[in-house]
């Protein structure tokens, strides 16, 4: 491939950038030794407890719980792996649990998430300005019938989980409940929205990404969680557990189909599709056969939402779990209700639910090529577009599909999962690990990096800058740069990762701290002849067929033949992307994120089947605990503040600015504009649950009935950020075709930052209600 040239004034406007981002990483240090001032060091913190709401309540009702900062720096050893081997071998009973009340387990981390960096596309200036949705935590919770022997898999709505979540869940749940849930029985697996929350990690690859640690959102997560997971301990019953699977259509594509290509024909030859479409549903129910909650796993990126979206969402995956949900949990608001439904993740890496594929949008011909790039305008033109009129559309209409796929395996489960549960983890340092290729040769992992082609992002959210994927040669001008600020990388990385050039040679890099994590989790749960492989990272389509199929021989070697293997993606750490050797020597996005070099695949599938033995020998309690990961004290700290929030001159907060039309028709939208506030404020006084509702009247009772609150799909909660603290509120419902007709109103709820000269901020809490309006059939 061609070197690439700059033109004068491009590269000047590289050193600009150049320049700036010194600049920014000098001021981030700098903040880092001087950290713990602007929004880390600040009182409790809350998590929100919902109580029923029927559809005949006719204004909200709140309640909160406070919930004290747990010291993050007071860490004991976690509980030693234990599998307890029950008394009889074969049981047909389970005791289970999904959470009686999904709203209470959720983390109210949406309040605080307002200007938050979003994770997941890496695009700079992409802050969450608003709601869609709002994203939960479900929790599910198995044991044996003596209780003694149990396993937790908690799904949250979240792009991935972070060591220092899962670090500081654990050592929370051993305060509280001793050796009971362990990082062996615990699981915890993020859905890969795009469109929540950055701010939670500690390795500084992340901190940068996000713009800093946000303790606040951290904070927020793990009561989120925890409360998830108390609340399903306290709420067992006896129950089980059917298992079901089949194929869904019409929901994904292969975004690198040129990498898939480079393995082996006849092992392509053993699949019909280029993407796993097997979608493998858990449904448990009560001993009276009734409903209480799934967990799916399905591969599919949640990235219908593309990266100029700037709402909270849960994306397609979420979407699915709204329908579900409210398809069980009927007459109840959504996030609420006894019924959860989770939508969990799994092989992901290469697949995108943008099923026109790619092409340039600026000429309309096919960019579906090697390194994704346009005749005019190169990569930065190379978009896959989704199925519908735009991207809230695409959601809904992947989300929809998924749903129905969920709704007829759940009709039709009836294969019970029976048979003890045992459960097996390791810590491992990914970055030494022997890999035998085959009886006389071996390989090696390989410290961490991440190739030129991680920066040009993929047909779902293209890099900032004209990084192009494929590249497998280095530019001189970026190692240049590179050699610069953060030193040469050594020539034992640059071997150990042929060939990806590297373009960060973060394995090397230490300070603040370490920029990517040496120790990860490697953990089995089973349930019976169900296997859940928790893995840290995105793995690609052929990377997990092989994995799964390994697992699953490795389990029928040691005598548990036929067993059934899931690969829950995103769980415990994160590391990326794990591609097959073949895909790696491609070096396309994915490959050139593959941190731990070309063989990462196969020490991933040499580390889990030593799990399977240990856990089909019943030797779990042999296994070496392996070295602990860091937690680290001090991390960069965000840099937005919280200022006084000012309303117009003569104007209130709350006031409305832009009313509601008289009349509107089903498929319509009513929007009304406020005179707003900051809507974080509203994380720290927890008055109000929801930023809106809409009510409708109800002329028999001669009440308001709440129809919608922000949790719901039809209505979209934006906040406008002016200057010296002035903002304004939009507030959008989209009416569907199944409104009733009659008068209706759109209430808002919010929380102002006020502060007198030489006294501390206060924050004081303020609603408002719109003029009515009438819904009609027609006009």
């Amino acid at each position: 491939m061609a070197k690439r040239t700059f033109s004068t004034f491009e590269t000047f406007l590289i050193f600009l950038l150049v320049m700036m981002t010194g600049v920014t990483v000098a001021l981030l240090s700098l903040l880092f030794i001087t950290s713990g001032t602007i929004e880390n060091n600040k009182g409790n913190f809350f998590v929100m407890e919902t109580p029923k709401m029927s559809q005949g309540l006719s204004s909200p009702e709140f309640s909160s719980c406070t919930c004290g900062i747990g010291d993050p720096q007071a860490r004991g050893p976690m509980g030693a792996v234990a599998v307890a081997t029950p008394a009889e071998p074969q049981r047909e009973l389970w005791e289970l649990f999904s959470s009686v009340h999904v709203e209470v387990a959720r983390p109210d981390c949406t309040f605080r998430y307002m200007e938050v960096p979003k994770m997941g596309y890496g695009k700079t200036g992409q802050n969450a300005q608003g709601i869609l949705t709002r994203l939960y935590s479900r929790a599910f919770i198995m044991a044996e019938p003596d209780g003694s022997n149990r396993v937790v898999f908690v799904s949250i709505e979240i792009g991935m989980v972070s060591q220092r979540l899962r670090l500081e869940v654990l050592n929370r749940l051993q305060s509280k409940y001793g050796s009971l849930y362990r990082r062996d029985n615990v699981i915890l697996s993020g859905t890969h929205t795009h469109s929540g929350p950055a701010g939670y990690f500690q390795y500084t690859t992340f901190v940068l990404a996000s713009e800093g640690f946000s303790n606040r959102t951290f904070e927020y997560m793990v009561n989120g969680i925890m409360k998830s997971i108390e609340i399903a301990h306290t709420n067992m019953k006896p129950g089980k557990i059917f298992i079901n699977k089949g194929n869904v259509d019409g929901a994904q594509i292969n975004r690198s189909p040129t990498s898939y290509l480079w393995n082996p024909l006849s092992e392509r030859a053993r699949y019909s599709s280029n993407t796993d479409k097997e979608m493998l549903l858990l449904k448990m129910v009560d001993l009276n056969g009734d409903d209480l909650g799934l967990i799916s796993w399905f591969a599919i990126h949640p990235v219908s939402m593309n990266n100029s979206n700037h709402l909270v969402n849960s994306d397609n995956m979420g979407y699915a779990s709204y329908l579900f949900e409210q398809e069980k949990n009927k007459g109840y608001l959504p996030g609420q209700g006894p019924y959860v439904a989770a939508f969990a993740s799994s092989n992901l890496g290469d697949v995108s639910p943008n099923t026109l594929g790619p092409s340039c949008i600026n000429t309309g011909e096919s960019c579906d090529n090697a390194n994704s790039t346009c005749p005019i305008g190169g990569p930065s033109m190379c978009i896959a577009m989704g199925p519908g009129q735009d991207m809230f559309n695409s959601t809904q209409i992947i989300g929809r599909i998924i749903y129905e796929k969920a709704k007829e395996l759940y009709a039709s489960a009836s294969q019970e999962v029976t048979g003890p549960l045992a459960s097996a983890h390791q810590w491992v340092n990914m970055t030494d690990v022997t890999v035998w290729l085959n009886s006389t040769h071996t390989g090696k992992t390989c410290k961490p990096a991440l190739g030129y082609s991680f920066a040009a992002g993929t047909i779902d959210g293209f890099g900032s800058l004209n990084f192009t994927q494929g590249t497998t040669v280095g530019d001189p001008f970026w190692d240049s740069l590179r050699d610069q600020i953060l030193g040469k990388p050594s020539e034992e990385i640059k071997e150990c990762q042929k060939p990806k050039p590297i373009l960060l040679h973060t394995g090397e890099l230490s300070k603040p701290n370490p920029w990517h994590p040496d120790i990860v989790d490697v953990q089995i749960i089973t349930l019976g002849f169900f296997a859940i492989a928790a893995v840290p990272g995105e793995f690609t389509t052929m990377s997990g067929r092989r994995f799964r199929e390994a697992i699953q021989e490795e389990f029928a070697t040691y005598g548990m033949p036929n067993m059934t293997v899931v690969v829950s993606g995103l769980c415990n750490v994160y590391t990326h992307y794990i591609t097959t050797y073949e895909e790696y020597q491609a070096q396309r996005y994915e490959a050139a994120s593959t941190i731990y070099g070309p063989h990462t695949l196969s020490a991933y599938i040499q580390l889990f089947k030593v799990l399977a033995k240990a856990i089909a020998t019943g030797t779990v309690a042999n296994l070496s605990t392996g070295p602990e990961p860091p937690f680290f004290k001090q991390l960069i700290n965000t840099l937005i503040p919280d200022i006084v929030d000012r309303a117009p001159t003569g104007k209130h907060f709350g006031d409305v600015l832009q009313p509601a039309n008289p009349t509107y028709r089903m498929g319509e939208v009513v929007e009304v504009v406020f005179v707003g506030a900051n809507p974080k404020n509203s994380a720290e006084i927890l008055t109000h649950q929801t930023f809106l509702t809409v009510e409708k009247y109800e002329a028999t009772s001669a009440t308001w009935q709440i129809v919608h609150n922000d949790a719901s799909w039809e209505t979209r909660f934006y906040w406008h950020k002016g200057l010296l603290g002035y903002s304004n509120t939009t507030i959008q419902w989209h009416i569907p075709d199944s409104a009733q007709p009659g008068i209706y109103r759109i209430r808002y709820f919010g929380h102002s930052r006020k502060q007198d000269l030489l006294k501390a901020a206060v924050i004081v809490s303020f609603e408002s209600t719109s003029s009515t309006f009438e819904v009609v059939t027609a006009l």
